[in-house]
């Protein structure tokens, strides 16, 4: 270090004796030797000046184009706290300490520790992931910088860099003043992604500027940068030797938030940068109905609207959501007229936001309502008879966006798992509607298309994933899910053949409770669960009985097809499938939706 600086001053003092020979060769000169130099020094100045001309312009052009597009914001200027965040308490003690580290940066290095670098935050949107680091920063009371990872991404090859290096370059300017910063960068899959071997998306992306391998290192550096002193006066005292003890980094916590883990680069999730990984998931019961405590309390409701039955029905539904359907259902009890929000306005908003507005068709004859209400009926039967953990909660034959009409279940609970009788109840449900046509309407509708495609892929999943059939064969092994389905084809059609025959068994036992539904429907338009199950009584003159078991007497040994037929089959296997998207673009588009979602809320 010592031979270094030797150097770097006799360096200094050459090019300091050369600038003085030359001084006091031209002061001992002619004139004329002075006027071969004011002309050198002329144009030496237009040249410099015509460069800084040009440099002027390119410095503005990156500067605009090197504009963070990042929110700062400094402690207490949120004012959210952990009594704001609601529905996931296990992710709020992960994050009390990471609050922790940050409060106690000093005294936790001085135990030989290093500061927490990285924070993933996984989870579907609207989980509250942008939210939580608010939270975390104003709990910290440091700094906190808000970017969203596509804003680094720019047309101009080494703009995004600068962005990123700026970014970063405030925030330890920030650190060094409160201790600590956290920058929260939302979506950075959308830079974070794998870098291929050949180059592929990092060559054209990176030279495109629009991400690639270049900001995705230049990334990878500012999260683990090496330990440097950054200000001038220690860069100084450390030039001329003042300086010794050892270059200390500020404690920068990058915060990422993204709903695709699974395609981060493998440097990004190494130890050094995101150090830790939480899942942030959508809350269950107890979660929601702490979330809509939160949110109902601040808005004047009656007494039907409770959190706890409002938390039944919304099973799945992320905060976002919930904060979303508590403002709509305010909405429309404005809209009637009404001074409070009731359960009935949060249904409303709730249809709604799920299925879209009602549009019905007047035009539509009574033949074709007919046809629809049966339809339905068939569906809403079999949900209610063969679906124990659900609940039917709307049928109707109204329309509502692309549907002709619907029929929704809701879950009574969290469902993590499903056993083989409930998978084949749920084929059965799709296949109800068809089953109905042909025993009630003796006919067969086009308005069938999403049902067999829903109980085709439940079929497929029945025999070649769960390995619920005969045999343990997935196809997920063959990586290709075309592949799967051609090799379980007869045994699909064995398995929905079979399945239809015992659904229709059970509309035709129930006939009585079919024509009742379809009438009701034909008359009102729609009904809801607890209607459905006064009809129910009404008619057998006793509660919902205890959904059978279901099971498959599908012969899957006895199966064969000749060799001619297995090449017919494979050979247009592509065709048909081609065949059968235009058949559901078609239907779609003449005036005739599919009827049946097919799925619960």
């Amino acid at each position: 270090m010592k031979d270094y600086q030797a150097i770097k001053w006799r360096r200094w003092f050459i090019r300091l004796a050369v600038i003085a020979v030359i001084v006091m060769l031209m002061w001992a000169g002619a004139p004329k030797t002075w006027q071969v130099a004011y002309s050198l020094l002329g144009l030496a100045l237009n040249l410099v000046f015509a460069m800084m001309f040009m440099i002027v312009q390119f410095v503005a052009l990156f500067w605009f184009l090197a504009r963070g597009r990042t929110y700062w914001i400094l402690p207490g200027e949120t004012g959210s706290t952990w009594d704001d965040y609601r529905g996931n308490p296990e992710i709020v003690e992960n994050a009390k300490r990471i609050v922790t580290l940050l409060r106690g940066v000093k005294s936790f290095k001085a135990m030989g520790g290093e500061a927490v670098r990285g924070l993933l935050l996984c989870g579907p949107p609207g989980t509250g992931k942008s939210y939580l680091a608010q939270v975390i920063a104003n709990e910290a009371q440091v700094p906190f910088a808000y970017a969203s990872a596509p804003s680094f991404q720019n047309m101009f090859f080494g703009v995004g860099n600068l962005k990123v290096m700026n970014l970063y370059k405030k925030a330890r300017k920030l650190a060094r003043i409160y201790g600590a910063c956290i920058i929260f960068i939302d979506e950075i899959d959308a830079i974070g992604m794998k870098r291929q071997g050949g180059g592929g998306a990092g060559m054209m992306g990176g030279m495109m500027g629009m991400g690639g391998a270049g900001l995705l290192n230049e990334l990878l550096l500012q999260m683990d940068p090496p330990n440097l002193d950054n200000t001038k006066i220690a860069k100084l005292l450390r030039s001329l030797g003042l300086r010794r003890r050892k270059a200390e980094r500020p404690a920068v916590l990058t915060i990422g938030a993204t709903n695709l883990p699974d395609v981060l680069d493998d440097a990004l999730l190494r130890p050094g940068r995101f150090d830790r990984k939480l899942w942030v998931d959508s809350p269950d019961f107890d979660g929601r109905v702490d979330v809509f405590k939160y949110y109902l309390k601040k808005v004047r409701r009656g007494a039907s609207l409770t959190p706890e039955r409002a938390a039944l029905d919304t099973v799945g539904y992320s905060p976002a959501q919930i904060k979303h359907i508590v403002n709509e259902a305010v909405v429309i009890a404005h809209q009637r007229g009404g001074k409070v929000t009731g359960y009935a306005d949060f249904r409303v908003a709730m249809e709604t936001y799920e299925w879209g507005l009602k549009q019905p068709l007047r035009s539509m004859s009574e033949d074709e309502k007919r046809n629809v209400a049966y339809h339905e009926a068939g569906h809403a039967v079999a949900q209610y008879l063969l679906k124990p953990h659900e609940r039917v909660w709307k049928v109707t034959i109204i329309r509502r966006g692309g549907a002709l009409g619907l029929a929704a279940t809701k879950p009574m609970s969290e469902r993590y798992n499903r056993s083989d009788s409930e998978i084949l109840a749920a084929i059965q449900v799709c296949l109800a509607a068809r089953a109905a046509e042909e025993a009630f309407l003796g006919k067969k509708l086009n308005g069938v298309t999403s049902d067999l495609r829903q109980a085709t892929e439940l079929a497929g999943a029945y025999l070649g994933v769960v390995g619920m059939g005969d045999e343990l064969f997935s196809w997920l092994a063959l990586g290709s899910r075309v592949e799967g389905l051609r090799a379980l084809r007869p045994k699909i059609n064995e398995l929905l053949t079979d399945q239809m025959n015992q659904v229709k068994r059970l509309l035709e036992t129930h006939a009585e409770f079919v024509h009742i539904i379809a009438k009701e429907l034909l008359k009102q338009g729609d009904l809801t669960g607890e209607e459905i199950e006064r009809l129910y009584a009404d008619v057998y003159g006793h509660a919902r009985p205890e959904p059978p078991v279901v099971k498959t007497y599908a012969q899957f040994d006895k199966l064969g097809r000749s060799s001619k037929a297995d090449a017919i089959a494979d050979e247009h296997t592509e065709t048909e499938h081609a065949q059968s998207e235009r058949s559901d673009e078609e239907e779609d588009g003449d005036g005739r939706p599919e009827s049946d979602r097919c799925v619960s809320g």
